[in-house]
């Protein structure tokens, strides 16, 4: 039995459009025990948004303010485009000096990557790639497997994920785990916002991407230098990725071994992370050791903000 929390949804990007998965999410979660605040969040609308620039800004800038208690998770309502747009507006300082005085767990994947490497670059906070409200606790059905290891990363100190995926390259390297959506990787490339990691484990996915497209995203991460300065690339769900006629043979292995060639970097397949319905939780800026080889990989996390 999971212990009582107290969940406070956000909605820095888009708007849900199902209020059906809403209204799901906030009753299994209330069902379970836990105290589900700013459902307001959910309601509004500003063209494709959730809301203005001005109201999405201030769900997360409201937990700098010392007035307002502070929630045990902060619970992204949904993905889609907009977080980019609140970077300049949040009060980074504020938030660095609140979430590192006790630990809070700021949970969401997809768009959201802009906030979590954000406050990783400007502010040092640890956060949580991981499922989020309307489209995992929305679910017609929840996940199990999500749901154990969302509580999982929140709530243990340390802890190991496995993924029986062969690799045909063996690695066994320490280094700080971070990464996300790759889409939303690639926009922050040249600015404030993108966290300088050295010896980095960098993880990615992304949705209904080809190939050639995931490829030309990773090499602005590789030409910017950012690829040189990590241990290895580990490769969650790139689901909605598929080649056609015209690739003539070049698809997602093929787009894998030429990254491979030409940045040196191991990389690694299989992750059960990214816009799916089972699906890791991931703590962005914590310290992982990855091991690798051809029995599968195994990343154990620690040093992320831990729910007592």
């Amino acid at each position: 039995m999971t212990a009582s929390r107290t969940i406070e949804l956000i909605a820095p990007s888009g708007y849900p459009p199902d209020g059906e998965a809403v209204e799901r999410a906030v009753t299994r979660l209330r069902e379970a025990g836990h105290d589900v605040r700013g459902i307001e969040a959910t309601q509004r609308r500003h063209q494709r948004f959730g809301g203005s620039d001005d109201a999405r800004a201030l769900d997360l800038n409201r937990l700098a303010d010392t007035a307002h208690a502070l929630p045990d998770i902060v619970l992204s309502v949904r993905g889609g485009y907009g977080a980019i747009r609140l970077l300049p507006q949040l009060d980074y300082d504020g938030l660095k000096r609140r979430l590192l005085e006790r630990p809070v767990a700021l949970v969401g994947h997809s768009d959201f990557t802009a906030i979590q490497l954000a406050l990783l670059a400007r502010a040092g906070v640890t956060t949580f790639s991981g499922p989020m409200l309307a489209t995992n606790f929305g679910a017609q059905e929840l996940s199990a497997f999500t749901a154990a290891h969302f509580w999982q990363a929140l709530t243990q100190p340390s802890f190991t994920l496995v993924a029986d995926v062969p690799q045909t390259q063996s690695v066994n390297l320490k280094g700080t785990l971070w990464g996300g959506n790759l889409s939303t990787l690639a926009a922050l490339v040249g600015t404030p916002y993108m966290p300088q990691i050295e010896g980095g484990i960098l993880f990615i996915e992304d949705i209904n991407e080809q190939p050639f497209r995931i490829e030309r995203m990773i090499y602005q991460l590789h030409l910017a230098g950012i690829l040189a300065r990590q241990q290895a690339l580990v490769l969650g769900d790139f689901s909605g990725s598929k080649e056609y006629a015209y690739d003539n043979g070049y698809g997602l292995s093929a787009m894998i071994e030429q990254i491979r060639a030409v940045t040196g970097l191991p990389v690694l397949t299989g992750l059960p992370f990214g816009h799916i319905a089972d699906i890791v939780t991931l703590p962005v800026g914590a310290t992982a050791e990855l091991i690798a080889n051809a029995h599968g990989l195994r990343l154990s996390v620690s040093g992320h903000p831990c729910l007592t």
